[in-house]
């Protein structure tokens, strides 16, 4: 299979093109292929003139920072809505299948049991609202063969994230505060990427998948947790809630996801995610 990868030196990119690996893969980071520009993804897509183009295309290309979007939504919009749709017509045009990554912030997380795959829209931040118009549009332009898979509180050996975060400040601090009323799943981009690679081998139909870990917990059990496969002592972490970190952009403060339809694809969901974090090796090498 011939593979095109957006967003390739990222952390969740990085990882793709591992659990990829037994494939033909073109990895292309932004500076290689802006995915806001259309002229530049058709001939991507096409293999740059050395074939006819890609079985599939994987878009990890994404604007995440979350603050910065409340003040140039405009810019998180061509990379999480305007990219996604180009891709998407560009996959469309040449028969590939395109899986683009999206995000639990596409719901206000006011919900107090799992995100259907089909619950309605309702983003609160600018950052939500650009990628929830970048599904909307990727479906639209390609519906036979889209696959969105949102994620949630990723994290990974590649690039900045939580659990690093937690164990810096484990270097550094006796004691620190983190929220405990924010409800999520804390998700290794290793097996996200293995579970992107088993769905673009399979006969799924196209459409939206909850790519998150199974369980739930909060960032304050999230952070413990860190600390506990670190070999270090978790009491050093308080709890606290939002009111003590106050940013520009609102956090859903429920973001479990379902995950139902990877069983109606005849896909296993993946695992709780203790177990991964303990298999991801994040707390022994970061």
């Amino acid at each position: 299979m011939r593979v095109l990868i957006t967003g390739a030196n990222g952390m969740l990119g990085r990882d793709l093109v591992a659990a990829l690996a037994g494939h033909e893969v073109t990895a292309l980071g932004r500076g290689q292929l802006d995915i806001t520009d259309a002229d530049a993804v058709a001939r991507a897509a096409r293999g740059f003139g050395s074939f006819d183009g890609f079985d599939a295309i994987v878009n990890a290309a994404a604007y995440t920072a979350v603050d910065a979007a409340e003040i140039d939504e405009d810019a998180a919009y061509a990379v999480n809505a305007t990219g996604p749709a180009n891709l998407a017509a560009a996959a469309a045009a040449t028969g590939a299948k395109l899986v683009t990554i999206s995000t639990d912030y596409v719901f206000d997380g006011t919900a107090t049991s799992p995100y259907a795959e089909d619950h309605p829209r309702h983003p609160i931040s600018a950052y939500g609202r650009t990628k929830a118009a970048g599904e909307k549009l990727a479906l639209a332009a390609h519906p036979a063969g889209t696959y969105v898979v949102r994620t949630a509180w990723l994290y990974g050996q590649h690039g900045p994230n939580f659990a690093a975060t937690m164990l810096k400040l484990a270097a550094s601090k006796d004691a620190w505060d983190v929220v405990d009323d924010q409800r999520g799943q804390p998700t290794w981009t290793g097996d996200l990427a293995v579970r992107i690679a088993e769905l673009l081998g399979s006969d799924a139909p196209a459409g939206i998948y909850h790519g998150t870990a199974s369980g739930e917990t909060s960032w304050f059990g999230f952070a413990r947790a860190v600390l506990e496969e670190a070999g270090l002592d978790p009491e050093r972490i308080r709890p606290t809630d939002s009111t003590a970190f106050v940013r520009p952009a609102p956090r859903p403060a429920y973001s479990v996801l379902g995950h139902a339809r990877w069983a109606d694809a005849g896909l296993a969901p993946m695992r709780h995610w203790r177990e991964a974090l303990a298999a991801s090796g994040i707390a022994r090498t970061a």
